[in-house]
């Protein structure tokens, strides 16, 4: 081969690796960008507060339940055939959103748009695998996650700029011109590669599954409009229950199961699991929560909020690399509890502020959430496959992976559910003390509006209830949110340093993946 030969080939590899790289780029900034724009979203296009709850539970909902599948599906058909479908998709999708003329077609071109998503990073990883060999490899996939943390890190300051500068709409236009970027570098270089033992899609355990968490979030989702006893949300969750035990059944009975449950009898694959579980609760529902606050009820612009929020995320640019280079000299099981234990001091401080303050008071807790966070965050992929067999590893990080992003959908679905509970608690006996009676739906709906940042619907609807006591009210159920985020932090500390501190369990190449 000659030298002009290989220059090209290596030219080819690393304008794939770009593409797949502004691919998975577009996911954090959707995940981010919806969260930013939903106040500006509810004062556009109106909306209920269950329909704009769903700007964002859309797309992580369908993105987490169907990764694991489009990977199935991209060893089946091609990786390069599901990259470009799910490209297409997205960049269409992106495209439409910005066109929606209601919450409803956004909510679901979001959904949409998180299956196009998942098809995209399941068959773009498994692209890269066949690309790269050896050290260069590892530092692919090193690139991924930084570009994820990249997009989780600048992601509500790009959308808050493009907000300012032109609408919201403007944030769906932009997610689409770089999906048309990454499909223009990616797709003429990359080569059409499958899995020759590839089994197929467990479809029983998908559709079980993904009909299990839809049922579950949108349960949640509707229990502070509805009430958590009424008929229709505890018929949702009470079918949720019943699709989970039905797909614990398929997957024990199946030959090739989606996912393999035995591997929960390893006592240190459970402490991983609470890894991403923690990492939700402590940091990724704060990213999408605290601009619906900063804008919503402080009133902050976008572009402030988000210049805000780097305080939170920008830690994760850097504490991740570090906290590898670490597990030399600590276990990875005593960091990333240690870094749980960090977070929720973070948590604490963070309860201690009230609004209207002064902003640069918020700086000081949410880097310290961002730091503790971020050891676990660069840890876990790398735990989730060392703490099994490695003829297991496979399955072990599908598992992991589909824990963390569903996790993700339900964490931020069951914290919004509180807060607007919390909220609602809260309005009722402010208005009994002041008219003695009112109406409890329309404080229920009063109260969901507000945890989604859409005040400007919110203000002036409840008889004898000052605009001053609802933003009282919000920040106190926040104060009180954040101590329950601070009890799951420690909880998770103390599982994790149980079963995952007593050695260190992460080899050379594992780290190098971490």
């Amino acid at each position: 081969m000659t030298t002009v030969s290989q220059h090209r080939i290596e030219r080819d590899k690393l304008l794939i690796l770009a593409a797949i790289c502004l691919s998975a780029l577009v996911l954090p900034l959707s995940f981010t960008g919806g969260a930013v724009a939903t106040p500006a979203i509810g004062r556009d296009l109106g909306g209920s507060p269950v329909a704009l709850t769903w700007i964002t539970n859309a797309f992580m909902l369908s993105f987490g339940s169907l990764l694991m599948a489009a990977g199935a599906l991209a060893d089946v058909y091609g990786r390069k055939r599901l990259f470009a479908f799910g490209m297409l998709l997205f960049t269409g999708a992106s495209i439409a959103q910005s066109l929606a003329p209601s919450v409803f077609w956004l909510d679901a071109l979001r959904a949409i748009q998180g299956v196009a998503g998942a098809a995209a990073l399941a068959s773009g990883s498994a692209a890269l695998a066949q690309e790269f060999e050896g050290h260069a490899r590892t530092r692919a996939y090193s690139m991924l996650g930084t570009t994820f943390g990249i997009g989780l890190a600048f992601g509500p300051l790009l959308a808050g700029a493009l907000i300012e500068a032109f609408n919201w709409r403007a944030i769906f236009v932009f997610t689409a011109l770089i999906g048309v970027i990454a499909m223009v570098f990616g797709l003429p270089r990359m080569r059409e590669t499958r899995d020759p033992q590839a089994s197929g899609l467990d479809w029983p355990g998908t559709v079980t599954f993904s009909t299990m968490l839809a049922l579950f979030t949108f349960g949640i989702i509707q229990a502070p409009e509805s009430g958590w006893g009424s008929l229709l949300v505890v018929g949702l969750l009470a079918a949720s229950a019943l699709l989970l035990a039905l797909f614990v059944i398929i997957e024990m009975r199946v030959e090739r199961p989606m996912l393999d449950l035995t591997l929960f009898r390893f006592p240190r694959f459970i402490g991983v699991q609470m890894l991403p579980i923690g990492t939700c609760y402590c940091y990724i529902v704060l990213v999408v929560m605290l601009p619906l606050r900063f804008i919503g009820v402080e009133g902050l612009s976008e572009i402030e909020a988000g210049l805000l929020l780097l305080a939170l995320s920008a830690p994760m640019l850097v504490v991740p690399m570090l906290a590898a280079s670490l597990t030399r000299y600590v276990s990875a099981g005593l960091l990333s509890g240690g870094g749980f234990l960090i977070a929720a001091v973070g948590l604490h401080w963070l309860s201690l502020y009230n609004v209207g303050e002064p902003k640069f008071a918020l700086v000081v807790p949410m880097v310290l959430i961002g730091i503790g966070s971020g050891l676990p965050w660069g840890l876990m992929d790398g735990l989730s496959i060392s703490v099994v067999p490695k003829e297991r590893a496979g399955m072990a990080a599908g598992i992991f992976g589909t824990v963390r992003v569903a996790g993700e959908g339900i964490a931020l679905a069951s914290v919004a559910a509180i807060l607007a509970s919390l909220l609602h608690s809260d309005l009722s006996s402010a208005v009994q003390a002041v008219a003695g009676s009112a109406d409890a739906a329309l404080i229920a709906e009063t109260a969901h509006r507000v945890t989604t940042g859409d005040m400007a619907h919110a203000i002036n609807r409840v008889p004898g209830l000052a605009n001053e006591r609802l933003v009282q009210g919000y920040a106190s159920a926040f104060q009180y949110l954040l101590h329950i985020l601070t009890i799951i932090t420690l909880v998770s500390a103390a599982v994790v340093l149980g079963l995952l501190s007593g050695k260190r369990a992460v080899t050379e190449p594992q780290e190098a993946a971490a």
